[in-house]
């Protein structure tokens, strides 16, 4: 008899991640996160560094990926983190944001 623990968690998983992201847009508009973000400041970087938060990436594959050195992603992290726009998840903790950004977005 197959096993369909694996396709539950999945099923659980991508559930819980679209009411996050709906939840997420209700909260913080584009623009929002884009201030949060200091996308004035190294703004490419910084989206494309938070845009790679997806909750499978490794902390240091983030910032070898983004360029960005590991000091200045942990403060740029802990600072989404405490804005609410990005949370840790999983057994290895890695980060997760509300949603992704367009590469052209602008601050509001």
């Amino acid at each position: 008899m197959p096993d369909n623990k694996g396709a539950q968690v999945d099923t659980n998983e991508s559930l819980l991640r679209a009411v996050l992201s709906t939840l997420g847009r209700q909260a913080f508009t584009p623009g929002a996160i884009a201030k949060i973000l200091s996308v004035g400041v190294g703004g490419k970087k910084q989206i494309a560094a938070y845009n790679l938060c997806d909750g499978m990436t490794p902390q240091a594959e983030i910032g070898r990926r983004a360029g960005l050195d590991k000091g200045s992603l942990s403060r740029s992290l802990t600072r989404w983190i405490n804005a609410g726009i990005l949370f840790r998840v999983g057994p290895d903790q890695h980060p997760l944001h509300i949603y992704p950004l367009s590469k052209d977005i602008k601050e509001e």
